[in-house]
């Protein structure tokens, strides 16, 4: 530990969109001289395609090596043994970490993963949670664990008033589940990310204090929040990360050269990027309405298939944001109605391809859209309103910036307690 300030154990839930941004944020504390070690689970790593060489990775196990969630009969099966076997493996790992040498002074932990926390008072560490969405999404999941706020919404709510926001959001806005009693168990999961806040010492947020301010500070009079986003690549933000091009990590293979090759002959600001995440799947019917309304717009397009056009994930939101591109949503469920009920009205740097009555966004609808947003005068101020989100992302995680100060304020702690 004499070349480290501190030791950070990061405890992510196993999957893409949750272990990126707490990757990033571990790039931010290894550039600051904090130790860094990633914790994820056996079948996660077997499955990698791309790992990063940047962080030490250790393996604990979920209870289900061989095949993860997947190999899981419910999802809630899946937490109810992650948290059995994951609390004894983790402890392992601290125990194997403190023998080494290298003793860990701090957890930093997906809220998905509440038990991280006693197992750090176990062992006398200090822990912080990790939120990967952003303080609006989280700020709803807190009122419902309250039961100040009702998921699903009753059929009579067309609108809804959550502390926090500056006026009411419409029923349809709020994050959304296919109801079953699975999703019930899922609903009353994400409540319970709050469950023992008050035991943490930190509670970290993937977003930045400019693009959240109202929020922020109604659920700072709660609990100790701290913005350090946003979570992606340096060389898209400050650039104080020399070697911080990408992410390195990908349970997929990257088709890196053979975009960036076409790319690169097309002209500047003329290509749609269209991705719906690493788990959501469309119907077929939908699939054929976006390829023809991809196609009537005319413009070049490049299309990640799986299984701004944006379905509105916030890690997907918060890269449009840090690189001040326009965007057409298609939120599909989870927190991605919220993210773009933001996108279109508040940050209005985008628009929303609305569904009919089948739930399908129709051809015409996605070209209209994407017309809007890339050609259109009436898209003008949506472009301007890009440039400027762009630029306080920037400020944000650059030297002084409100992200940077609370990652500085952060590793100060973590000083204050480093192991002798």
């Amino acid at each position: 530990m004499t070349t480290h300030k501190a030791h950070c154990l990061i405890l992510p839930f196993p999957g893409q969109g949750h272990i990126n941004p707490m990757l990033q944020f571990s790039k931010r504390l290894q550039s600051k001289r904090v130790k860094i070690t990633i914790a994820t689970t056996k079948y996660f790593l077997k499955t990698m395609q791309e790992l990063p060489t940047s962080v030490s990775i250790e393996a604990i196990s979920d209870g289900y090596d061989d095949g993860g969630f997947h190999q899981a009969e419910t999802f809630v099966a899946y937490i109810t043994r992650f948290k059995e076997v994951g609390s004894d493996t983790l402890s392992q790992l601290i125990k194997k970490l403190a023998d080494s040498g290298c003793p860990v002074n701090c957890i930093v932990y997906d809220p998905f993963l509440p038990w991280a926390v006693e197992v750090a008072k176990n062992f006398g560490l200090i822990s912080a949670t990790f939120f990967t969405q952003n303080c609006a999404v989280d700020d709803i999941y807190y009122h419902v664990h309250k039961g100040v706020i009702k998921l699903p919404p009753n059929q009579n709510d067309e609108e809804i008033l959550i502390p926090g926001f500056s006026s009411p959001i419409d029923a349809s806005d709020v994050p959304s589940f296919v109801i079953s009693p699975e999703a019930e168990r899922i609903i009353e999961m994400l409540g319970n990310q709050f469950s023992n806040l008050d035991k943490v010492d930190w509670v970290l947020i993937n977003s930045f204090y400019e693009l959240e301010k109202e929020v922020i500070d109604s659920m700072s009079k709660i609990y100790p929040i701290k913005t350090i986003g946003p979570t992606i690549p340096s060389m898209y933000l400050d650039k104080r990360l020399h070697e911080d091009k990408e992410y390195g990590l990908s349970v997929f293979k990257p088709m890196t050269n053979e975009c960036l090759n076409w790319l690169n002959h097309q002209p500047i600001n003329s290509v749609v990027y269209v991705s719906f995440g690493s788990i959501t799947n469309l119907e077929v019917e939908q699939m054929e309405e976006l390829a023809w309304g991809l196609k009537n717009s005319n413009n070049n397009f490049l299309w990640v298939v799986r299984m701004f056009l944006t379905h509105c994930g916030w890690n997907s939101t918060l890269e449009a944001i840090s690189l001040g591109v326009p965007m057409v949503t298609m939120p599909q469920w989870s927190d991605q109605p919220t993210n773009a009920k933001l996108v279109k009205d508040v940050w209005e740097m985008g628009v929303k391809a609305k569904q009919d009555e089948k739930g399908i966004v129709r051809r015409e609808v996605i070209e209209e859209c994407i017309k809007l947003v890339m050609e259109e005068e009436k898209g003008k101020l949506i472009r301007e309103n890009a440039k400027k989100w762009k630029e306080m992302a920037r400020n944000a995680v650059d030297e002084g910036g409100s992200s940077d100060k609370n990652i500085e304020e952060f590793v100060s702690k973590l000083m204050t307690i480093s192991p002798k």
